[in-house]
């Protein structure tokens, strides 16, 4: 897959509008995410415009890759990132979140694209393919006025929803996924989500999910978009993880066998 990815030609579609769409991605991670785009320009028939947040490690080599696939490409690097965390999150404010950052990549993911920015975002995990037309996502991006995101199996929080229930003040939605979330980056309030941070390390420690649950409590009391799970399928099993009817899978825990052996093949040049 990934041998595959250094040569993949520019991604033909029918080039109907042109959509932005945000990534976290290095070294690790990157010809997963030229095959997560090349499936959505070609399910949906647009033009993508992929925005990278440099993770550090997305060196001028594997962005040139990426640029020859998808010439619309932009990168954000790190440096770029770290003083725009400095000015907005000084660590001396936000120790929680900063130190969070540090040692949980995933709370990338909230802050890198978000902090000292405004307007709308659309990021997706890289491990994601797309079969169908993405409607859902394409008339999000068109009118972003309710935030967006995808459906887990069930609650991946790491934290029980009565602590985070009783954090919100109000009731937290169960089953947020962030492998799709449509979000305003200026609808954040920085100095809450520092509070809810440091509220669940000092209650029950850090977890792994710990990034999930602060988009939970973020998206409390707010009419949020969840996408269909039938649809936008989290830990896609067969049948449906061979017949790929739906419109898109995320690849988590044992799902990956099927993308990594069969399904990224859909999206590449016959050999």
């Amino acid at each position: 897959m990934e041998a595959a990815a250094w040569t993949l030609p520019p991604v033909e579609t029918g080039k109907v509008g042109e959509v932005e769409l945000h990534f976290l991605s290095g070294r690790r991670y990157w010809y997963q995410a030229v095959f997560c785009l090349a499936s959505f320009a070609l399910a949906a028939k647009t033009t993508v415009k992929p925005v990278f947040h440099d993770d550090g490690s997305l060196d001028d080599e594997i962005f040139g890759a990426l640029r020859r696939t998808f010439p619309l490409a932009t990168r954000i690097t790190e440096a770029e990132i770290e003083a725009r965390l400095d000015e907005h999150l000084p660590a001396t404010q936000f120790p929680r979140l900063r130190a969070c950052r540090e040692r949980m990549p995933l709370f990338r993911k909230i802050l890198d694209p978000h902090v000292g920015s405004t307007g709308p975002k659309l990021l997706l995990d890289c491990d994601l393919l797309f079969f169908r037309q993405p409607s859902l996502i394409i008339e999000w991006l068109a009118s972003p006025s309710r935030p967006l995101r995808a459906t887990d199996i069930q609650n991946a929080y790491g934290y029980p929803l009565p602590l985070l229930n009783e954090l919100a003040g109000c009731r937290v939605d169960e089953r947020v996924n962030t492998g799709i979330l449509g979000l305003r980056s200026e609808e954040f309030d920085w100095a809450r989500m520092e509070a809810w941070c440091r509220g669940l390390i000092e209650r029950q420690g850090a977890h792994y999910y710990q990034e999930q649950a602060l988009v939970a409590l973020h998206l409390a009391g707010r009419d949020a978009i969840a996408a269909p799970l039938g649809d936008y399928v989290t830990w896609p099993k067969p049948p449906e993880a061979l017949a790929c009817e739906a419109v898109m899978h995320h690849y988590v825990a044992n799902s990956k066998r099927w993308y990594f052996q069969r399904n990224w093949r859909r999206f590449a040049p016959a050999q």
